[in-house]
């Protein structure tokens, strides 16, 4: 049932996403965050503050989604299912990431690039008032790329082990590093345990995502997928995240372009080592390819995660 509740909650995100307009339970984690962290992150041992936070959010959320599926099921089967296809199928982010990529690639098609690059500031924290269209179409595939393990595959691995309490303990593990897992004066501290935690949460389900996407989507290039393996494992390391240099290396060299370079956040400008290489200039087709990657990958994770889940556990159950 649980991994029924899983393929449906996928498909029910793939179609119908997240109406605007509906409550979602990742604003109320964030503003149980925010207030926490208000309370907290003043004075002393931060470390430590931050890692109660930590234990707070985390069991709060996941035992908060433990009893709402538990009782659901105890009033009936059926009920249950569909109340954790929900659950499940609300912490996916497919259609969501879909559609703020696709609005940047709308507006290059147009040739519109000032709504371009309003609509990529929507989505990445660097500055975009100046950027052309490579540079536009880098930070979105760089964005979704990275984002199909944060906010599909990792969500589903999370699923396919643990239901939809599972899936929710590693949201709230992503939503706590968003919010305090910087590595500024104000969150140096106080973020330490997040940000660490949601690298772990992340390592499994990033490199698995990575390896998918070099073995299941179209090669546009002449390397071979051992050559092409290679150089991924090694540009993935250069990524200053340790789980996000899998995805976006993976995209780069099964595309053959170059990811990485330059980047201005509030006006200061550094650099990110870059990944793949340049057989291709940057251009707006890149972000529907990517989306493409995307959607293909995402479902064979559930396929391939699911089926060695089954197979292992059978036997127990």
């Amino acid at each position: 049932m649980q991994i029924l509740a899983v393929i449906l909650g996928q498909l029910l995100d793939l179609i119908i996403g997240d109406p605007p307009k509906w409550p979602h339970p990742i604003r109320w984690i964030g503003s149980f965050i925010s207030w926490l962290t208000k309370k907290l992150n003043k004075g002393d041992h931060r470390f430590y503050k931050g890692l109660f936070l930590a234990i707070i959010v985390i069991s709060t959320v996941t035992l908060t989604t433990l009893a709402i599926v538990y009782a659901a099921y105890q009033v009936h089967m059926v009920v249950g299912f569909i109340v954790e296809t929900i659950l499940i199928a609300i912490g996916l982010a497919q259609k969501s990431l879909k559609e703020a990529a696709m609005v940047v690639y709308d507006a290059l098609k147009m040739g519109d690039m000032q709504e371009a690059r309003t609509k990529l500031s929507w989505i990445v924290g660097r500055d975009t008032a100046e950027l052309e269209e490579p540079e536009i179409v880098r930070g979105v595939v760089e964005t979704v790329s990275e984002n199909t393990s944060d906010g599909i595959t990792a969500p589903l691995f999370y699923a396919i082990l643990f239901g939809a309490p599972g899936l929710w303990a590693y949201k709230a593990i992503n939503t706590l590093d968003s919010m305090v897992g910087y590595k500024n004066e104000k969150y140096r501290q106080f973020g330490t345990v997040s940000a660490r935690l949601d690298d772990v949460a992340n390592f499994i389900p990033s490199r698995i995502t990575g390896l998918l996407i070099l073995l299941f989507t179209k090669n546009k290039t002449n390397r071979t997928l051992l050559k092409r393996m290679k150089l991924w494992l090694n540009d993935a390391k250069k990524h200053p995240s340790p789980n996000s240099g899998y995805l976006e290396a993976a995209t780069a060299y099964q595309l053959g372009i170059r990811l990485g370079g330059y980047n201005t956040y509030h006006g200061v400008t550094s650099f990110r080592a870059y990944m793949g290489e340049p057989d291709e200039e940057l251009r707006s087709v890149h972000i529907k390819e990517t989306i493409q990657q995307m959607t293909i990958v995402s479902l064979i994770f559930t396929i391939v995660v699911g089926g060695v889940n089954l197979a292992i556990s059978f036997p127990w159950r």
